[in-house]
């Protein structure tokens, strides 16, 4: 009769051997022959990494004498860990950056530490993504962020944001077709792809303290000097450099059909670009008042509280932190995911010269915050967005985002 996963823990507890425990999990992989520890650590990613997981996972399984059970699930794969009975439960877990918080704060997943040489080439901007608290709770190893495309046959690559809104503008004035910037809002609002200009004019979320942990109730949203700076949103507005009317369909259409000469996407139109037949680079937005950086969207791996209680915590933890850090685990990700690795080596080796401009547009970047309390922050920001650029009839930005602050802050309590 197959022993019960609660019953084998127990037994485990009062040091029953850990043949039982390996019993107990008899839908995992082979453990490793010789050996009564158990060896078996499980992993779950997504369908769309499966291949390069399971390819990096089986090198290091290989070297180690472990073994790897490969699981997919639905993206993201974190949503199943508070449910997950510790029976079929993974050991290390595929996990968007913005889910640490909420899976630290719940005890779902280990604290881990890095070398100062791992350091080295994680760059601590990206490196923040899977802080909470201080602490360090996962291994960043892809990110993603827009970039601005421009179609060189149109407009020269600006330098800086005068050139670039000058370029722009002029673009703009060719034909009542022809859009300004090209970046998508629509009636919902989109602040992630408008975070490079509430950057440029100094706006940030929550502030940050010097071991990187976000303070939900220092809200930087109407922070005096992006309120200093805000009337250059209306300035905008009045121009038509940015229109809130914009959406993800409206630019890309709008680009590719050489109605705009600037746009603002990400990694994920890189084969939509390649196969454009248009001329272009990519550059990070220049500078306006502060960086013009974007939000990052980080993705990464996490040793779960499960590997402690299935007896591979040290294998799982080796696995996380000593394996997939290293700049050939990260290349080999990169390439199936279509992602810039977040090893700093690794990316000067990227030969795909589209996925090599998002990511040094990236330099800098912003982690989108991790903890729970940004759910409270999205639709407000993305709204004072809207409302300050929707062209006539529209709210000076200096209100707007004074309003959404508040919002905000009421929704946090």
């Amino acid at each position: 009769m197959k022993v019960g996963r609660r019953l084998a823990v127990l037994l485990a507890a009062v040091a029953v051997t850990a043949l039982a425990l390996i019993g107990a999990r008899a839908n995992a992989a082979p453990a490793h022959k010789g050996s009564a520890k158990a060896t078996t650590v499980r992993i779950w990613t997504d369908q769309d990494r499966k291949s390069s997981v399971t390819k990096v996972a089986n090198t290091w399984a290989a070297k180690t004498g472990a073994n790897v059970d490969i699981v997919v699930k639905a993206f993201p794969p974190t949503q199943d860990l508070s449910k997950v009975t510790a029976a079929t439960a993974p050991d290390v877990v595929l996990a968007p950056h913005d889910t640490t918080g909420a899976l630290a704060a719940d005890g779902l997943v280990q604290q881990i530490f890095l070398s100062k040489a791992v350091k080295k080439q994680l760059p601590a901007w990206v490196l923040r993504s899977f802080s909470y608290g201080g602490k360090l709770y996962g291994v960043p190893t892809q990110i993603e962020n827009v970039g601005l495309v421009v179609n060189t046959k149109l407009a020269k690559v600006p330098k800086t944001w005068a050139q670039l809104e000058r370029e722009a503008l002029a673009f703009k004035r060719k034909s009542s077709d022809n859009l300004g910037i090209a970046v998508q809002q629509g009636s919902g609002g989109d602040a992630y792809h408008m975070y490079p200009f509430f950057s440029g004019l100094c706006g940030y979320i929550f502030q940050q303290s010097k071991s990187g942990a976000l303070n939900p109730h220092k809200i930087g949203v109407a922070n005096p000097k992006f309120l200093k700076n805000a009337s250059l949103v209306d300035k905008w507005n009045r121009e038509g450099l940015i229109n809130s009317k914009v959406t993800s369909g409206t630019a890309q259409t709008a680009f590719l059909g050489q109605k705009a000469a600037f746009w603002i996407t990400g990694p994920w139109n890189s084969d939509t670009l390649k196969k454009s037949g248009l001329s272009f680079r990519i550059i990070q937005v220049p500078k306006i008042k502060c960086a013009s950086v974007p939000f990052l969207g980080v993705q990464g791996f996490a040793v779960t509280k499960f590997a402690s209680d299935h007896g591979v915590s040290s294998l799982a933890k080796d696995f996380v932190v000593n394996y997939l850090t290293k700049p050939s685990a990260q290349l080999d990700l990169s390439q199936a995911s279509g992602r810039y690795p977040a090893n700093t080596v690794a990316g000067k080796q990227v030969h795909d010269s589209v996925l090599a401009q998002f990511g040094r547009a990236g330099a800098g970047g912003v982690p989108m915050p991790n903890i729970p309390e940004m759910a409270s922050v999205w639709g407000d920001l993305g709204g004072a967005w809207v409302n300050a650029t929707k062209g006539s009839g529209a709210t000076p930005a200096r209100t707007a985002f004074i309003t959404a602050a508040r919002n905000i802050a009421a929704k946090i309590g």
